[in-house]
């Protein structure tokens, strides 16, 4: 185990503010954790578990002990008659693994391609895209309790998915309080990739890309680099411009609610969930109020999609986690007091 002092954190953060951690600690093995919690000073101190630094804002330098996830690996670690089980350490790159069970020809997470971060933070944020949620691929995964040091595996209902959201990201309450916010530090995660594979296409960029190509029955791939170029297209690449993808979640909102803002916004983009519920386009609503292409000091909207914040300082004069969050707030008030929704941001704040 090696303790780092005083690490700039700027390359480690997708938005590229620059802060330090002023305890590090490179986790590239379970023996790694184990050292950790036997050290006195480093197993009483708080600490934060950070993967691709793809969904955080960071507000000023990390007191607590940071845990750098290093895990790396990935392999077929069994199949059933209806899946292939694939494994990946948590601290393999995200889009990584998504073209390597490609590759290898176990599909399923195409429709997942080039979303940022790493393996093991994509059960904590339950991540999706285009009609595909973690949750609707996860197998298992294994954890490292941080207090007591016992390794532990969840499955997907221990998880308690839902959008956006698991059981890594609350804390526990009351004596059957099962939070693991803060708590665990996830190893590996199993994936079971469905051997009756079929297309989830459900989305218009997708159906524009059907219809451009004149293909009615694309294959994974084919979807994987239809994926590839939407988002190449509508979002920026954090190596370019720093963000954290998409800021906040899309709301949902009762049939009721929806009918009355479609009244007021006939144009307003909005989903049926299955449910009964609705979701409403977050960049949207944003878009709505006038915000794409505005900024406070570094911290912008972008131009091509509502839903993103960014660093417009670059590198060397970048953009402050106070600046993104100040920016975040004035785009909350001016949806809630358009269409009297409060919307919800994705990234943590550090």
């Amino acid at each position: 185990m090696l303790v780092e002092k005083n690490v700039p954190l700027q390359l480690s953060n997708t938005f590229g503010i620059m802060a330090k951690a002023l305890t590090l600690v490179r986790i590239t093995s379970e023996q790694d954790v184990a050292d950790v919690l036997a050290d006195p000073a480093l197993q009483a101190a708080p600490k934060f578990v950070l993967g691709g630094g793809s969904n955080i804002v960071i507000t000023g330098d990390v007191k607590s002990v940071v845990l750098k996830v290093e895990l790396k690996g990935k392999k077929l670690v069994g199949e059933t008659a209806k899946a292939w089980i694939v494994e990946a350490g948590a601290g393999e790159t995200w889009h990584d693994i998504v073209s390597w069970t490609l590759q290898m020809g176990y599909p399923g997470l195409e429709n997942l391609a080039l979303i940022p971060g790493t393996v093991g933070g994509a059960p904590v944020q339950n991540i999706g895209a285009y009609g595909v949620e973690l949750q609707d691929r996860f197998e298992s995964l294994d954890a490292v309790d941080l207090t007591t040091g016992q390794s532990f595996t969840l499955d997907a209902a221990q998880c308690a998915f839902g959008y956006r959201d698991s059981v890594f990201k609350h804390s526990s309450t009351g004596a059957n309080g099962f939070g693991l916010a803060g708590k665990a530090l996830i190893t590996r995660v199993r994936f079971a990739l469905p051997k009756a594979w079929k297309a989830v296409l459900g989305y218009a960029d997708l159906e524009k890309k059907m219809t451009q190509t004149a293909c009615t029955e694309p294959d994974a791939l084919q979807i994987y680099e239809w994926i590839c170029e939407i988002r190449k297209a509508k979002l920026p690449d954090p190596q370019v411009i720093g963000n954290a993808g998409s800021f906040f979640k899309n709301p949902t909102v009762s049939p009721e609610q929806c009918a009355d803002i479609i009244q007021r916004e006939p144009k307003i983009v909005h989903y049926q969930l299955a449910d009964g519920s609705v979701k409403l386009a977050a960049g949207w609503l944003i878009d709505a109020c006038g915000w794409k292409g505005k900024s406070i000091g570094n911290a912008g909207v972008y131009e091509r999609q509502a839903l993103v914040l960014v660093n417009r300082g670059g590198r060397d004069n970048p953009v402050t986690g106070g600046e993104v969050m100040t920016l975040a707030k004035a785009i909350q008030t001016s949806v809630y007091e358009r269409f009297g929704i409060l919307l919800e941001p994705e990234p943590v704040v550090v």
